[in-house]
């Protein structure tokens, strides 16, 4: 993926990472969290889609042409426990658990994979237009395209079957890369910004955002680091701690963090 044109609205929009206050346009408040946990990371990882496989195990989809693959991780040590590597003629992106199975997309190439739990490929499907990121949300899947727009995908024949059209007030949130479905929620990274967008499924509202700029200033940069390329990407929902996984793009740690209730609800 590259910088494009549209960047320069997007920031506008959110406004600077870590401040702390919206664009007048953008009205959706912060969540404030905390960190649980530290975790290792492969540095050589380009994360483009994040899942929870199991107690204790991730799945991760690394990008970059000739580099790509699927992969799952201990999540305490961060090494591999199994991978398969993809053609070099594929950029590999989101990837999400479907039952007993796992589903991955590519970016350009208007394919996605299909495989069981031992990284087997048991099938593969076409789409249109760009793969980005990928979530379940129990019943069908939720595709991301770099645009503004979310899709509602049938798990089984891969048919679009309805998109929304995410927001913050009256801005459009575009860039919108890589997922997770979580307690009712969209959970959204947004290329090249420090934040994630919580979103209604229903309405493409986005009623809250995580802002975690503080976790790229927590950990040394590797001496290939690039700030245009190693953002912030990554989502993992663990139901049973409800606690979410995050991580970035060849980032050297992956964070355990929890969401505080907001005031007076009682829920994050």
């Amino acid at each position: 993926m590259r910088i494009v044109p549209a960047l320069a609205l997007l920031v506008a929009a959110l406004g600077s990472p870590g401040a702390g206050a919206a664009d007048p346009q953008a009205s959706a408040p912060l969540l404030h969290w905390h960190l649980v946990r530290e975790y290792p990371h492969d540095p050589k990882s380009f994360t483009e889609g994040l899942a929870l496989e199991g107690k204790g195990r991730l799945i991760e989809s690394a990008g970059s042409y000739g580099q790509s693959t699927l992969a799952i991780r201990d999540l305490a040590s961060g090494k591999i426990v199994n991978s398969v590597p993809l053609a070099s003629r594929y950029f590999g992106e989101g990837a999400t658990l479907v039952g007993d199975h796992i589903v991955q997309l590519t970016w350009k190439e208007k394919t996605g994979f299909v495989y069981d739990l031992q990284l087997k490929q048991i099938g593969q499907f076409s789409f249109n237009g760009e793969g980005w990121g990928l979530a379940y949300d129990g019943k069908q899947l939720i595709q991301s395209d770099g645009s503004a727009s979310l899709y509602f995908v049938d798990p089984q024949s891969f048919l679009t079957n309805g998109h929304i059209d995410v927001h913050d007030g009256d801005t459009a949130i575009i860039l919108l890369n890589e997922l997770e479905y979580a307690r009712g929620r969209i959970y959204a990274n947004v290329w090249h910004s420090d934040r994630i967008a919580v979103i209604v499924p229903e309405t493409g509202v986005v009623e809250s955002w995580i802002d975690l700029a503080t976790l790229k200033e927590s950990f040394p940069k590797p001496a290939d680091w690039d700030p245009r390329d190693d953002v912030l990407n990554g989502i993992a929902y663990d139901p049973h701690s409800g606690h979410l996984y995050v991580t970035g793009k060849r980032w050297p740690k992956l964070f355990e963090i929890a969401l505080e209730p907001v005031a007076g609800s009682g829920k994050p």
